[in-house]
């Protein structure tokens, strides 16, 4: 649902977007203009905010909060591709696509999100041309990603997909990850064996194994690692 929110509030949450980082101040004073306040979202927590049958074409910037994206196989499993979190821009327009589209999003805490329309946007592209160097650099930051996500689906064993996803996570649940011995990610059994791709048991019992290994240490739907061992058990 859209909730009006002022153009003060925009034009603070809008440097929070990580692609924009490096545009120059009358690009940013353009792209906040075309966020209109009719277009800005308020999500609750375990909202879905899209569907595979969504046919909005533009780009969602995450002011705030978290997104999970997942798709659902015929025997009714979810399977989630990945998880944003505040700063993220996702969706799609005529030149190129940021991925997450046919796709499911559901709020794993409250947040906002802004929409901007593909007609809105996409004149910004030929107006900035650096604009376009970002989302090229952003797209093929995301195949690599999934090339290395493919690559532990068709190689790794249950343990390696494991480790690979937490370490990954740590960066989208604790930016000052580099700063601590210990990161708490807010993750459920369940929704760690949704990421990989197997079942609860068999995620639990890796989970187990890695525990008293010393790795990690699980509560109420918390992980907590171990940052130094987790660092030597990666390649």
């Amino acid at each position: 649902m859209a909730y009006p929110e002022s153009s003060e509030t925009i034009a603070a949450f809008l440097p929070k977007i990580k692609l924009f980082e490096s545009l120059p101040a009358e690009a940013l004073d353009d792209i906040q203009q075309s966020v209109t306040r009719a277009h800005t979202y308020q999500v609750s927590k375990n909202s879905i905010f899209q569907t595979p049958d969504d046919e909005r074409k533009g780009l969602f910037l995450l002011f705030a909060g978290r997104l999970r994206f997942y798709k659902i196989n015929a025997d009714g499993k979810q399977h989630t591709v990945c998880i944003q979190n505040e700063g993220s821009v996702f969706g799609e327009v005529d030149t190129f696509a940021l991925g997450e589209v046919g796709s499911y999003a559901e709020a794993m805490e409250d947040s906002t999100i802004a929409f901007i329309p593909a007609g809105r946007f996409e004149p910004f592209l030929r107006k900035y041309p650096e604009l376009s160097l970002v989302f090229l650099s952003e797209i093929s930051r995301n195949l690599r990603v999934q090339g290395e996500w493919v690559e532990h689906l068709v190689f790794g064993d249950l343990r390696g997909k494991v480790l690979y996803f937490l370490n990954r996570l740590i960066g989208k649940f604790a930016s000052d990850a580099h700063a601590d011995q210990e990161i708490t990610i807010p993750l459920t059994h369940q929704e760690l064996a949704d990421i990989v791709g197997a079942t609860r048991e068999a995620v639990s019992l890796a989970l187990k194994e890695l525990s008293n290994e010393g790795i990690l240490s699980t509560g109420r739907k918390t992980i907590t690692i171990d940052l130094s061992k987790m660092k030597k058990e990666l390649p």
